[in-house]
């Protein structure tokens, strides 16, 4: 028995050897034949690839099933994952529902009651962006709408979200289209629902900062930033963004514009203010008081003119 055990020891050895050289050579000569570049060998590598590969299908039939099946358990992780996001979304989207249809509510309410008259001028020129002019030390883009259009130098522009920023100059057929996020950008807001007066001041950021903030403890994080109107610059009322808290205690604005995706702008037709420069006929202004001429008393300079006579 030993001595079977050890030809077949001795057999197998050689025959390994040699199997793991006919391995080499045949792997080498592939390589080979796959790295020489002729027309002839090319037509050998077609012939080669047409011979082998079709009758190879039920080698590749496991690999080709377990490859599908981890693309079909990568698909449905992701479809679950989607799923749960839109179930959170549309949880979201019912609160905003209901938020939305309480504040429609009260605003018809306090329409009907104060009987609001509102502004019919306040209506907007849509134009095209077409170029953006930005740099790290300017934010802007150029827009397809210029005076002929009836634009104005300072008009307010918005997209579908929110306020974009004013107009900056205007020529004929085109105009310039100034950013809240440039460093010259200065615009009043108004902080809902604490009703605090700021400025949005902009520093060429995606998130520009609050400064000159009446009472920014009343300020808190996600509070909604609406154009306050003040000084005639843009309409009233307008959203801005959303209040974020940076990690130095600095109050910023989520802009609700999309600015990665600014492809069409609403140029906002807005009027002056009437100036009222006259007193009404109620309350008049007060008169003028004309200077009064005093003059001594005669009788007080008797007495005086008597002793004078006695000395």
């Amino acid at each position: 028995m030993a001595r079977e055990r050890m030809s077949d020891l001795d057999y197998r050895g050689p025959v390994r050897r040699v199997m793991i050289a006919i391995l080499v050579l045949v792997l080498g000569a592939t390589f080979l034949l796959w790295r020489i570049d002729s027309p002839r060998v090319e037509r050998m590598r077609n012939a080669l690839i047409d011979r082998i590969v079709p009758s190879m299908d039920w080698a590749m039939a496991p690999v080709t099933k377990v490859a599908g099946m981890i693309d079909s358990f990568q698909s449905y992780a992701r479809i679950y994952e989607q799923n749960q996001e839109l179930r959170r979304e549309l949880q979201q989207m019912r609160a905003w529902k209901e938020a939305a249809v309480q504040l429609e509510q009260q605003n018809a309410k306090l329409l009907a009651q104060n009987q609001v008259r509102l502004d019919p001028k306040l209506t907007s020129v849509s134009g095209v962006v077409m170029a953006d002019s930005g740099s790290p030390f300017r934010q802007s883009v150029l827009l397809n709408v210029g005076a002929r259009d009836g634009i104005v130098d300072g008009w307010a522009a918005m997209d579908g979200l929110g306020l974009v920023g004013r107009i900056s100059g205007v020529a004929e057929n085109t105009s310039r289209l100034l950013l809240l996020t440039d460093a010259s950008s200065r615009i009043p807001v108004t902080i809902q629902p604490s009703g605090q007066k700021a400025m949005l001041v902009g520093d060429n950021s995606a998130a520009p900062p609050l400064d000159f903030i009446e009472a920014p403890e009343q300020v808190r994080p996600d509070d909604r930033v609406i154009s306050s109107g003040d000084g005639g610059v843009f309409p009233a009322g307008i959203l801005v963004g959303t209040v974020v808290k940076t990690t130095d205690n600095r109050f910023r604005v989520r802009l609700a514009a999309d600015y990665d995706r600014l492809d069409f702008v609403r140029v906002l037709r807005s009027h002056p203010a009437e100036q009222i420069n006259e007193a009404g006929v109620l309350i008049p202004p007060p008169a003028p008081v004309a200077p009064s001429l005093s003059f001594p008393d005669p009788a007080a300079l008797t007495p005086a003119a008597g002793e004078a006579g006695d000395g």
